[in-house]
């Protein structure tokens, strides 16, 4: 499919309808079939494979209403893998949703274990030296980790005797870390659309001595400044998708590192605006929260790099 017969925007009402009807499923691969039978696994994935053969941008939107409204899959690693593993069988299978596909970002094959952050996986690809495999982990043994998400919790997997179906080379595996970090950039970008959306529309409805809150002058201004976050790491995420101005790729580790910090204070802040009613069930901003704090965990450190390396170029 031509990208000049389409626009990425167009792609975000699709993408909340079958984001919202998938969430309706109670079975984890129901909800993957449903988002398959929509398109979404395989937006990236070439044509031959069944996908739709489009580029990064038309994922993006994709990638941004999983994180708004809350997906536990690992919808952006769907993506990237169905477009990684092209022209193979497993590309084919990811596209019609057939398999639930992770990365970890944690692990290796070397040291025999990987964590998984984000949603079930029956395959998970995890670094193996300078590349990556792709390992079937449906007979792995897991062991959860709840603390920081006791309904999602991260896994641990014990790699030995996983067989590998796939493997990536260096190249392959450094272009699918990239695209991975600004997908999971606007993931988290979505979640703090959603929480940001959540208390606007709940200070407009509650009032206060006659008034409601969002007529506060302080209110108005941390609501502000909550947007401005936003429009900052949305426009990050996109100037990383172009090179610079020598012709060369831009780092996207900056675009993650900014959107996952900018996120948590923006659902923080929407959870502190709610009264903290934002930790309560019934008005469920944690599982926001809780989906960006893992993935500030599973890439702990890159923060750290980027000034070290900012630094280093001075």
């Amino acid at each position: 499919m031509s990208s000049e017969e389409l626009r990425p925007e167009e792609f975000a009402q699709a993408a909340d309808a079958a984001i919202t009807d998938a969430l309706s499923r109670a079975d984890a691969h129901e909800m993957a079939a449903v988002l398959a039978q929509a398109g979404l696994c395989g937006v990236m994935a070439d044509e031959a494979d069944g996908g739709l053969g489009l580029d990064l941008a038309f994922a993006l939107p994709i990638a941004h209403a999983a994180g708004r409204l809350q997906l536990p899959l690992p919808l952006a690693e769907q993506m990237l893998l169905s477009k990684a593993l092209a022209g193979t069988p497993h590309a084919a299978v990811l596209v019609a949703g057939e398999r639930l596909a992770g990365i970890a970002w944690q692990g290796s094959v070397q040291q025999g274990s990987a964590r998984v952050d984000h949603g079930p996986a029956d395959w998970v690809l995890v670094a193996d030296g300078d590349g990556a495999a792709l390992l079937d982990v449906r007979d792995a043994a897991q062991e959860p980790q709840a603390e920081l998400d006791p309904d999602h919790p991260q896994i641990w997997l014990t790699l030995a005797g996983a067989p590998v179906l796939a493997r990536l080379d260096a190249q392959a595996w450094r272009a699918l870390e990239a695209s991975a970090q600004l997908l999971l950039a606007e993931f988290a970008n979505g979640a703090a659309e959603g929480a940001l959306q959540a208390a606007a529309g709940y200070l407009a409805t509650r009032v206060q001595f006659g008034r409601p809150l969002s007529a506060k002058q302080a209110v108005r201004h941390l609501l502000a400044r909550m947007r401005l976050l936003q429009d900052v790491s949305s426009a990050a995420i996109r100037r990383a998708m172009h090179t610079d101005e020598f012709g060369a790729p831009r780092d996207t580790r900056p675009a993650l590192a900014g959107a996952v910090a900018n996120a948590a204070f923006v659902i923080e802040k929407s959870i502190h605006l709610h009264g903290g009613m934002g930790f309560t069930w019934e008005l469920p901003l944690h599982p926001a929260l809780r989906a960006v704090r893992k993935l500030d965990a599973a890439f702990s450190g890159v923060s750290r790099a980027v000034g070290r390396d900012f630094i280093e170029s001075v």
